[in-house]
């Protein structure tokens, strides 16, 4: 008898199948600079027949990796971008029906994967201010639960964890007997990071991805570092050779290579605040104290504004429904500025 996954058959996804080629692309957090043109042909430089043709070694970027963060290759896996590695977190630590609890509105595959392996995803929501009570989060945390998920910073709400909330939440999930996941995706976009649990402790995984801060979204790489025994269960369910050659030789250059790193800060940085002087200046309410992407509140209709600014100024952005106090939004993409210059251009065009 032929059959299908129910799970799968009832479950919702969007696919984006749109081209967006020719776009000012600051709808999906992406780098719309990307890496320096010179550096990008630098490192392709190296690229030779062999790489093409032979699967992908692990061991030397993995090396690479754990100098970067100060531990050794047992606490790290590589995955082909983090959220494969938050699927395999969710399949290795929660059972079918499993309890798992996590905030929203926040990255949807958590609850994707959730429902694909029919687990029970547990929302907290956010105030109407936009800010998070941790007193929510612990108060969902229940004896049956498996697994609770954390961002640092949030996406696409833009806000972070201070040490005391982090720790107050961690403490409650120990009591109970919960696995952590803390999604980082966004750091460097933001100086406090949790790594130092997930390298130090048991049952605390940290998520990042060399997609955002370094430019990679195009080649699929990211990581999970965690407790040895935990990351051998996350390696058990990887595909073999499910990590990228071309992937790894940029993140290694990139690494390496002195300056690229602080110069993608730097020129982030030069972004973000030209964006946040201009937005005060004109008088829009935005919100996003970390992350590459901003919530502004526009004068007029949100979606109109997305539509036109994709009709008409070859800008793609997003809109978001229901934000709080914020209503119907904008989120956008930080890039550095001559984009956002263009992104602004457009807006005081078409929010009137």
């Amino acid at each position: 008898m032929y059959h299908i996954n129910p799970a799968i058959k009832n479950l919702y996804r969007i696919f984006d199948q749109n081209e967006r080629r020719d776009y000012l692309r600051l709808d999906l957090n992406e780098n719309p600079g990307g890496l320096p043109e010179e550096f990008v042909k630098e490192v392709l430089s190296g690229v030779t027949p062999q790489l093409v043709a032979q699967y992908p070694e692990t061991l030397h970027f993995t090396e690479v990796l754990a100098k970067h963060l100060d531990t050794d290759i047992s606490r790290l896996c590589l995955v082909n971008g983090s959220s494969e590695g938050i699927r395999y977190i969710i399949q290795a630590f929660t059972s079918e029906n499993g309890r798992i609890v996590g905030v929203v509105p926040s990255y949807f595959m958590f609850q994707v994967y959730s429902e694909m392996y029919g687990r029970n995803f547990v929302k907290v929501p956010y105030n109407d201010d936009l800010t998070m009570d941790v007193n929510n989060i612990i108060n969902s945390l229940t004896d049956d639960t498996q697994l609770l998920i954390l961002l640092n910073p949030n996406n696409p709400m833009g806000n972070v964890y201070t040490v005391d909330e982090f720790e107050k939440i961690l403490n409650a999930a120990k009591q109970k007997q919960i696995t952590v996941l803390i999604d980082e995706a966004y750091h460097y976009f933001y100086p406090e990071t949790f790594m130092k649990y997930a390298l130090t402790q048991e049952h605390i995984f940290v998520t990042r991805t060399f997609s955002k801060l370094f430019s990679m979204a195009g080649c699929r790489l990211g990581y999970v570092a965690g407790w040895p025994e935990g990351i051998k269960m996350v390696q058990k369910l990887c595909t073999p050779h499910n990590t990228n050659a071309f992937a790894m030789l940029f993140a290694e250059k990139i690494l390496d290579t002195p300056g690229v790193l602080d110069g993608l800060i730097n020129t982030f940085n030069e972004g973000r605040s030209y964006l946040i002087n201009e937005l005060d200046k004109l008088g829009y309410p935005h919100k996003g104290e970390a992350g590459n992407f901003l919530f502004i509140k526009p004068k007029t209709d949100a979606q109109r504004i997305v539509e036109r600014m994709k009709q008409e100024k070859k800008i793609l952005i997003k809109t978001y429904p229901n934000v709080g106090e914020f209503g119907d939004c904008l989120r956008v993409t930080i890039g550095e500025k001559r984009f956002m210059e263009k992104f602004i251009s457009a807006l005081v065009e078409l929010d009137k």
